[in-house]
């Protein structure tokens, strides 16, 4: 064991371990260890997700340097980015580090106080500075399915971000590049949603102009709740729900199945979307439009 800054919980940087006498070059590359980025390589049964890249980047990166944007928003209760998805580190203005292949550099003004680091000593953005970057950076959806995280975190946990640290922060940056995306981004954002999907399904609800869904609403008939709703419009009765994979394990096929039961006999419709609808949200939005501008029977 060691406490240099080059080994972190499984990662090392190989060149290091290599000059300490840990490994040889020929243990190196004999299949036991698996490189995660350049010169930086982890024990081969750990899984390869973009939490083990961002961790392995950090230990490349410089010191006045952090994991940012959609990389560090996982710390913050959003979800992981894609494996395939490459690192945001943020660096100072000014700092000569370009690196490695599978990693984004972003110069920018970087102070003391936009810096927070984690358990394990990997320097990340804080959580309000990490939601500029991405609001900035990331295209809408998604940014708006990470922020969306971020705030549901922020509400379970009392140091975590809240819409009101959130709205200042905009405000502060406001004026500097990115400023007009990100502040044109913010009434989108919603800590209700509880996944991705139900935030891309409700970003491209609002951009074609249809009224705006409750997430997360819980419709009762007689004071008796029937079921929570991933998407609602109350007055149409009409409610989305995206069937992730667990949807279709065990008991949970027959559960869902009596609650749209429950949802069709008290008069409400029902559109179930999948992964594969998601792969055309052009499609979905028609659908939606489609059962707005029919009134529900009864």
């Amino acid at each position: 064991m060691t406490t240099s800054r080059h080994f972190l919980g499984g990662l090392f940087v190989g060149s290091h371990a290599v000059a300490e006498g840990l490994l040889t070059r020929r243990q190196l590359g004999s299949g036991l260890f698996r490189r995660v980025l350049h010169n930086v390589y982890a024990d081969a049964g750990i899984v390869h997700d973009h939490h083990l890249k961002a961790r392995a980047a950090a230990l490349l990166m410089p010191p006045p340097a952090a994991i940012g944007g959609r990389s560090a928003a996982a710390w913050f209760g959003a979800p992981f980015a894609a494996g395939a998805d490459q690192v945001l580190v943020v660096v100072p203005r000014g700092c000569p580090w370009s690196g490695p292949r599978g990693v984004q550099v972003h110069q920018t003004d970087l102070g003391p106080g936009d810096v927070w680091t984690d358990d394990d000593g990997v320097r990340l953005t804080s959580a309000p500075r990490t939601a500029w970057e991405v609001a900035t950076l990331d295209p809408l959806p998604s940014a708006v399915a990470l922020l969306d995280g971020m705030l549901r975190d922020g509400q379970e946990r009392q140091d975590g971000l809240g819409e009101s640290a959130l709205a200042a922060e905009f405000l502060r940056r406001r004026g500097r590049w990115g400023s007009r995306r990100a502040n044109a981004l913010l009434p989108f954002v919603d800590g209700r949603a509880m996944s991705p999907p139900e935030s891309r399904v409700r970003v491209a609800c609002h951009l074609a102009g249809l009224p705006h869904p409750v997430p997360q609403f819980q419709v009762r008939e007689s004071g008796v709740l029937l079921a929570q709703v991933d998407l609602a419009w109350p007055e149409a009765r009409l409610v989305v729900e995206y069937e992730g994979a667990y949807h279709f394990e065990g008991v949970q096929i027959i559960e869902d199945d009596a609650r749209y039961e429950r949802l069709l006999r008290a008069g409400w419709r029902v559109i179930r979307l999948s992964s594969v609808d998601l792969g055309d949200l052009g499609a979905v939005v028609d659908r939606i439009a489609a059962a707005l501008a029919t009134t529900p029977a009864g």
